[in-house]
């Protein structure tokens, strides 16, 4: 059906940038180090799971051919709100237009990449309720400082956002997808996010969001 984000365009934002650059840079290392720790064992290598935390805390790390995706937080953004608003840039006419009974949702995502080769990041990624919708992300141009590229390269042992980037100092510390989604959706909940692997498209994970 419908398919998804931002430069900074307020100071609210810009502030965030500033100000956590240093709990993003510890966060990230603190997984990457628990990651190392497990050496990309199985215990942390899912297929399918049920997001129940904040900020990442307790998410599931799935595996989709040889990277890792975790989903940080998903959640309706309004238009109006000064800090979604920052999220929202970068988007055409046509893609900044909602329907009666559509909003905005945003899947933010982390990936990591354990392996020694550079890796493709997945483009398949959906969005769908229990009724069987299914929506596709929308992208916004390069202005968009927070979106998830799909077929962005990961260099060996790194990881999306990079840590240099805007969005790993943004207060969520993960690149978003952005989707139009009705609101009827919301009442056939869970909603759950798939992955698909670029190379192999029989590699698939899967794991219900909170929102």
């Amino acid at each position: 059906m419908s398919t998804a984000a931002a430069e900074p365009t307020s100071s609210r934002p810009q502030r965030a940038l500033r100000h956590r650059r240093p709990i993003a840079v510890i966060g990230a290392l603190l997984v990457a180090v628990a990651l190392a720790a497990c050496g990309g064992s199985s215990e942390l290598r899912e297929t399918s799971g049920t997001y129940d935390g904040s900020g990442g805390v307790g998410a599931p790390y799935l595996a989709v051919g040889p990277l890792v995706y975790q989903v940080q937080i998903s959640r309706a953004l309004n238009p109006y709100d000064v800090e979604d608003s920052a999220y929202l840039a970068g988007l055409s006419a046509s893609q900044r237009e909602l329907h009666p009974g559509e909003e905005f949702f945003a899947v933010f995502m982390q990936v990591y990449n354990e392996t020694n080769k550079a890796h493709v990041a997945a483009s398949d990624i959906t969005v769908s309720d229990i009724e069987g919708h299914t929506y596709r992300p929308i992208e916004p141009d390069q202005t968009n400082l927070y979106a998830y590229r799909p077929g962005t390269v990961v260099p060996a042992k790194e990881q999306l956002p990079i840590l240099s980037s805007a969005a790993a100092s943004a207060p969520i510390n993960g690149l978003m997808l952005l989707y139009k989604i009705n609101l009827e959706s919301l009442e056939y909940r869970p909603l759950t996010v798939k992955i698909v692997s670029p190379t192999n498209p029989s590699e698939v994970a899967t794991a219900e969001l909170d929102s």
